[in-house]
């Protein structure tokens, strides 16, 4: 079947609340993030296996807060000013390099102004082989919630609500059966959606469970779909 190019239309990533779905596997997170300003503690760490929807939550929280996004890898003057007078988001502070004296002067600055801060990771503190006593000390002493890995409904909701942002309707048995087949993570749901429409859209024909078989088999060996 001849196919045709698609036009390249960016779908950038929903994050927004309306964009969160939530289901059991997340539902502590989402309360902590919708609580807030009525947070346990002044430093909150939100921890979850990559592909979980931290960075979402994140970036509902930053937006509600008004936050400053800040690397965990360099944090000096300017970011400690930051820290004085807004809240702080620190996302994957665990994904690479550390200040760790940074981080130390940064929670203690936020801590001092009354300012929240809160941090994403994949672990929690005692797992970062931080050396610094002093700051792991502060981060131990935050309020700590964990996302679980996505559950089935998690998963189907998000499939579901990718394709109706991209105005494609698949029917449900197709959505199971890519939930059943992925790796359980929200990325590789947002990879195997944006890979589906586009071979559908070259093929001029519906999403079926066949393509989505195709699809699913092609990325899995490593394949360009459009090569399958």
């Amino acid at each position: 079947m001849p196919r045709q190019l698609p036009l390249d239309l960016a779908h950038s990533e929903g994050l927004s609340r309306d964009d969160l779905v939530v289901t059991p596997a997340n539902a502590r997170a989402a309360a902590l993030i919708e609580g807030w300003p009525a947070w346990p503690a002044p430093v909150v760490i939100l921890a979850g296996p990559a592909g979980s929807g931290k960075t979402h939550m994140a970036a509902i929280w930053r937006e509600a807060a008004g936050a400053a996004l800040v690397a965990a890898r360099s944090i000096g003057e300017r970011e400690i000013g930051l820290a004085e007078k807004q809240p702080i988001l620190i996302d994957n502070a665990d994904g690479g390099a550390l200040d760790e004296k940074g981080l130390f002067h940064l929670i203690n600055a936020a801590r001092g102004a009354g300012q929240p801060m809160l941090l994403t990771a994949r672990r929690f503190p005692g797992a970062w082989g931080i050396g610094l006593p002093d700051l792991l000390s502060r981060l131990k002493a935050a309020a700590t919630v964990e996302i679980d890995e996505p559950d089935d409904m998690l998963l189907a909701g998000v499939i579901t609500k990718l394709f109706a942002d991209r105005q494609v309707d698949v029917e449900p048995h197709v959505v199971q059966y890519l939930v059943r087949r992925i790796e359980r993570s929200l990325s590789s749901a947002m990879r195997v959606v944006e890979r589906l429409d586009r071979a559908a859209l070259e093929r001029k024909t519906r999403i079926s469970r066949t393509l989505a078989a195709e699809i699913v088999d092609a990325l899995e060996a490593g394949q360009d779909p459009a090569d399958a």
